[in-house]
């Protein structure tokens, strides 16, 4: 922790440590609710990809696709697309968050808006049981707003470890969901809140 005048904050190696070790967390769930988003997203579409490292994986699970125009503000997204020839990739311009190479900030929200594509696909940090939206980092949360306003579908992918996280800043509500990827069944209290807001749960193995 590095303190400093009016408050503290993580020191700068730190939080590449928490990038590295949330890549890693949950890896094998991550990949196959990445395998199973791909199979949703047909050649040809039009997406943004937020943020996230299971966005990350989603983006590798495309690799197979053709011609699909991507937007994205996350480098690491736009590298691993690029390798696809077919694909058109298209960065958000911005200030780099050097822990994850997550862009933010005007620039990127008003590119974002110049846009409307087929699917938005974004992360969260965490769910609460009244179906809020939450994440980390107010400036990472404009960005993943710009993107739910700017789809016609907006894909959230989360795992079973963020129900029930605790985090400050609310992106939205679960209602602005066309489809949420997970690994396992939400517990009944949540279940119920999708079912009322009419979002559709897909996780590998099952449907719901």
């Amino acid at each position: 922790m590095r303190r400093y005048h009016g408050g503290a904050g993580l020191a700068r190696g730190s939080a590449g440590v928490d990038y590295v070790r949330g890549k890693s967390r949950r890896s094998q769930a991550k990949r196959r609710i990445a395998k199973l988003v791909a199979s949703h997203i047909p050649d040809n579409a039009s997406l943004f990809i937020s943020i996230g490292t299971t966005t990350e994986a989603v983006a590798s699970a495309l690799l197979g696709h053709r011609n699909l125009r991507v937007i994205t503000n996350n480098l690491n997204v736009a590298q691993m697309l690029s390798d696809n020839s077919s694909f058109e990739v298209i960065v958000a311009g911005g200030a780099v968050r050097a822990r994850d190479k997550c862009i933010t900030g005007q620039p990127a929200i008003d590119l974002i808006d110049q846009f409307r594509v087929d699917f938005g696909i974004i992360g969260i940090s965490a769910i609460d049981e009244e179906g809020s939206l939450l994440d980390m980092d107010y400036h990472a949360v404009r960005v993943a707003q710009a993107i739910i306003k700017n789809s016609r579908d907006t894909l959230l992918v989360a795992d079973s470890s963020k129900y029930g996280r605790k985090a400050m800043v609310r992106l939205g509500f679960i209602s602005q969901v066309s489809t949420w990827f997970t690994d396992e069944t939400p517990p009944q209290t949540l279940s119920d809140v999708l079912a009322d807001n009419g979002v559709e749960v897909k996780y590998p193995g099952g449907e719901r």
